[in-house]
């Protein structure tokens, strides 16, 4: 539970003030009472139970008059609700490390099932498209709402040389300016985000820094992942060449770009990574207030002030 508009309680202290006044008021009341030279027609005509009639009545008052400031103070809680609409490029490494088989059968095999995974438990409203990246960045599939056609594209994911993972970025950024440029009209554009799966740091094409910083500029969130194990390797000319994830590339990225970074060294652990970034993907924080139920509460306080005086305090015309 949190205030959104707190600075309004300091109205509160008319509260305290018109309290202490009323208990001023009791003290004056009770003073002029003993004062009467017949204390014992006073006692007979205010009665034990006028006392208590009226410190009611004043304090359903002072409570209606609690409740309405509360209200004023936007009363709130944090929930969650499903996202309606969104546009989510995958961004996929394709180099010749991505054939390592650290992660089995392979790293490009596990990475594409998981993807494909991903697809399939999104919402049928949002625009999915994939972006393969080797030594240059190229879009297998753009946004879409018909994601069969994106899972096919996962198969044409094949190995390529070198790792331009901000090619790859900055591809998936223009597809999605191509996706939303309608909705730039109107300033009413859809959730924009990227998956960004890479085993190893930035080799060619344009620096993964300045990808992340159009990115920034462009207000899309990047979720990375840092995929494979430290002792990762593959074969080249015959020789085994170590390929070892880079996490430190894969968080900056995200940092950057107020997303967040994963890392995954299994298929399973990138099966969990997935269904967390669609989770928070797929969700919405909002914040439910609770002014309404503020007012209904100050308005049945003030019925009990008002019908308490009314009986109790009759008034002849």
């Amino acid at each position: 539970m949190t205030l959104l508009s707190p600075a309004k309680l300091w109205l509160l202290l008319v509260v305290v003030a018109l309290a202490i006044g009323y208990v001023w008021l009791q003290k004056q009341r009770r003073k002029r009472a003993v004062r009467h030279p017949d204390v014992r027609l006073v006692a007979a005509v205010s009665g034990k139970r006028a006392s208590w009639r009226r410190h009611l009545v004043a304090g359903a008052l002072g409570f209606a008059i609690i409740a309405l400031i509360v209200g004023l103070a936007r009363p709130a809680q944090s929930e969650q609700v499903p996202r309606e609409e969104a546009v989510v490029m995958l961004a996929i490494d394709e180099s010749g490390s991505m054939l390592a088989n650290d992660i089995q059968p392979s790293r490009l095999e596990a990475a594409v099932a998981q993807a494909k995974r991903f697809i399939e438990n999104a919402p049928a409203n949002y625009k999915i498209g994939l972006v393969g990246f080797d030594d240059s960045g190229h879009t297998l599939a753009p946004p879409t709402t018909d994601h069969q056609s994106v899972i096919d594209a996962l198969g044409r994911l094949q190995r390529g040389h070198g790792t331009a993972a901000g090619e790859g970025l900055y591809t998936a950024l223009d597809d999605i300016k191509a996706a939303t440029q309608d909705n730039a009209i109107t300033s009413d554009r859809p959730y924009s985000a990227v998956v960004l799966l890479a085993d190893g740091a930035n080799t060619i094409g344009r620096p993964l820094t300045d990808a992340a910083q159009a990115a920034a500029d462009q207000k899309v969130p990047v979720f990375t992942i840092a995929y494979g194990t430290p002792d990762g390797t593959v074969e080249v000319n015959g020789q085994s060449v170590a390929v070892p994830s880079d996490p430190q590339s894969m968080a900056d990225v995200a940092q950057a770009t107020g997303g967040q970074t994963f890392t995954a060294e299994s298929g399973d652990e990138l099966a969990s990574v997935y269904s967390e970034i669609g989770t928070t993907i797929g969700h919405i924080t909002v914040q439910k207030e609770f002014v309404v139920a503020c007012a209904l509460v100050a308005l049945v306080a003030m019925i009990v002030a008002l019908g308490g005086s009314m009986m109790w305090n009759p008034r002849l015309v």
